[in-house]
């Protein structure tokens, strides 16, 4: 490596992220939105090298551009892949059995609900907790055993 190359890539490790973005568009004639200190130390002391020692040989770059033309690009990204596991119920202890029907008085209306063996039937719809029913009812979170009043305590009404 020539000494001028070695002294220039010395210096760079004194230089603040914003002299290091300066010097990158000095030397490859356009700014770079990278921030990070070492990517900016390594592009610049590769392109000084280059500079100086000549960069790829004609044979590495008409490879390169071989290379690229027979990569498959992906233009789009991959479809999003839902993945659909069966149902499994099992009876949790704090419930009641199934068929049961769950009663309670919310802004004024009577709210039912109906235990299933596999979920809970709410207006004709079946949700697989008490907390999505309970958001349906609502519109916002709620735990479902509390606003069922299945808690130890009776719930919170």
């Amino acid at each position: 490596m020539m000494p001028k190359v070695a002294q220039q890539m010395e210096a760079l490790r004194d230089m603040t992220v914003a002299e290091l973005r300066e010097r990158y568009a000095e030397i490859f004639g356009e700014a770079t939105r990278s921030s990070h200190k070492d990517f900016l130390r390594k592009r610049i002391a590769w392109r000084l090298q280059a500079n100086e020692e000549g960069g790829l040989s004609a044979r590495a770059l008409r490879r390169a551009k071989e290379l690229a033309n027979d990569a498959d690009l992906r233009l789009l990204a991959p479809a999003a892949r839902t993945v659909v596991r069966p149902f499994r119920p099992f009876h949790d202890r704090r419930l009641p059995m199934p068929g049961t029907v769950l009663q309670r008085e919310y802004r004024g209306q009577t709210v039912t609900v109906t235990i299933l063996d596999a979920g809970f039937e709410y207006a004709g719809q079946v949700y697989r907790s008490l907390t999505a029913v309970a958001k349906a009812v609502t519109g916002s979170h709620w735990n479902g055993y509390q606003f069922w009043g299945l808690t130890s305590d009776g719930g919170d009404r």
